[in-house]
């Protein structure tokens, strides 16, 4: 029935033609057996909104209930990092989310967590992949066969993760504070949760629509246009929040209506963390972020580790190590004091609170980062190419045959994930194929918004050359 294999983060194929009812049974099966043969007795369940949701949670719950598994449940949609902080709750094994996150509508896909309310590591991935059966089980027990013999049980994730969030962050503060908040949910999870937090916030795209307007649900520049343009029409809103499908990644846009890209995000949570919170710990990043986090990390003497891109190698330093803040260029970002999780909401919140606390804009505090590290700015560009265009380009990547990127030679090339290549001391260009979608990711940075636009110019010319 074909092979199946897990990105960066989960598995995810097109409803329908690779993403059917027999191959989440085929990846259920694994998943079950692999949790029996570590001793594993109990997984919790949740799915987003996107189309079927319910009906690929209940095929895996069937099949997990079929080897004995006990499965706790959600009646509704439910984003990631609920999931996640379900399974720590409850002390269960293992947690299931049915969701493609970021990419497509077309798209559905099947995440794994671990005890730890993190992604599974890539070793245990790769032991499930390993024995996902060619064929699917035949006959299964229903859902309300399993219910009836007390095998699957629900539990009200959402109200979980509001407790959760009411014990950890001063939320009347925030309320009585002049933070005016823009939300787009990307018709993704997150919307409940915004509702029931600030009832009072401009909401965008916060009902349950599984085709999405046909938009993939990735908080980035050009998907969040309508909400920047909500924010520069209304004076009063001085913060705009946006989360992916299933809400464990962040978009954020300023007072302006300017979108603030991960790399800005994250200093700003190091530098909260630190300074206000006065929290120390290493930092761990991934290795498209900015190198503006390795000058802030050595600016407070905090020792700092890059990883291979995909949040998973974050979430496995985070549980053995003391970590203060991870994040990838994605929006998927972690702090101390929570799970080792990427959290969209759980983010948002915080970055809320920093300005409750200080009194400052976005802006503002953006600039008490440059003051620190120096300005800079960062873009990226998905291209859209034949795997025989794409192989060409990562094989000449691979092989050293690109000295230039236009006509600025490359000084240096990283290759830990990918290739970067170094064009002077602030300006660099990446190049790497997405885990998750059919594309090649090209990013830069560099001292500003037209330098980066020339550097990816000059960049997609060299390489499709």
């Amino acid at each position: 029935m074909g092979i199946i294999k897990f990105g960066t983060d989960g598995w995810r194929a097109i409803i329908a033609k690779d993403y059917t009812v027999d191959n989440v049974k085929r990846v259920s099966e694994a998943s079950a057996q692999w949790m029996l043969k570590n001793n594993m007795k109990q997984v919790v369940i949740g799915y987003d909104c996107r189309f079927g949701g319910e009906l690929f949670s209940h095929t895996a719950a069937s099949v997990f209930g079929n080897y004995g598994i006990k499965v706790l449940m959600s009646k509704a949609f439910v984003s990631t990092p609920m999931v996640s902080l379900a399974v720590v709750q409850t002390q269960s094994d293992l947690g299931v989310v049915i969701t493609a996150s970021h990419n497509p509508p077309s798209y559905n896909g099947y995440k794994l967590k671990s005890k730890f309310g993190a992604s599974s590591n890539p070793k245990e991935i790769a032991e499930v992949e390993q024995i996902i059966p060619e064929n699917p089980l035949g006959t299964m027990p229903t859902v309300k066969e399993l219910e009836e013999n007390g095998i699957i049980s629900y539990i009200d994730m959402e109200e979980m993760y509001i407790q959760h969030v009411q014990k950890n962050f001063d939320l009347d503060l925030i309320k009585n504070s002049g933070v005016s908040l823009a939300y787009d949910a990307m018709y993704g999870a997150g919307q409940n949760v915004i509702k029931r937090l600030f009832p009072e916030a401009t909401l965008l795209h916060c009902e349950h629509n599984p085709l999405m307007d046909g938009q993939a649900p990735e908080p980035i520049r050009k998907n969040l246009l309508e909400i920047s343009e909500v924010i520069k029409s209304s004076p009063s809103i001085n913060l705009g929040l946006a989360n992916d499908g299933d809400a464990d990644r962040i978009g954020m846009l300023d007072e302006n209506g300017e979108f603030v890209d991960s790399h800005h995000i994250l200093l700003l949570l190091l530098y909260y963390q630190k300074e206000l919170k006065n929290l120390d710990g290493k930092v761990v990043i991934t290795f498209s972020v900015t190198d503006k986090m390795k000058k802030l990390a050595e600016h407070y003497d905090l020792d700092i580790e890059v990883t291979k891109i995909g949040f998973k190698y974050i979430a496995e330093i985070m549980i053995n190590e003391d970590i203060i803040v991870g994040g990838e260029e994605s929006g998927g970002l972690a702090v101390k004091g929570h799970l080792p999780e990427r959290d969209g909401i759980w983010i948002g919140l915080m970055i809320m609170e920093f300005m409750a606390k200080t009194g400052k804009s976005i802006s503002e505090l953006i600039q008490d980062i440059y003051d620190k590290v120096g300005p800079f700015y960062y873009d990226r560009d998905d291209l859209h190419l034949t795997d025989e265009l794409k192989n060409s380009i990562i094989s000449k990547c691979a092989n050293d045959e690109i000295p230039s990127i236009g006509d600025q030679k490359v000084l240096s090339v990283e290759k830990l994930d990918g290739f970067k290549f170094n064009l002077s001391e602030d300006e660099w260009i990446m190049v790497r194929p997405s885990g998750t979608e059919p594309v090649l990711r090209v990013y830069a940075q560099a001292a500003n918004q037209q330098r980066v636009k020339e550097i990816l110019d000059a960049g997609r010319k060299t390489l499709q050359s």
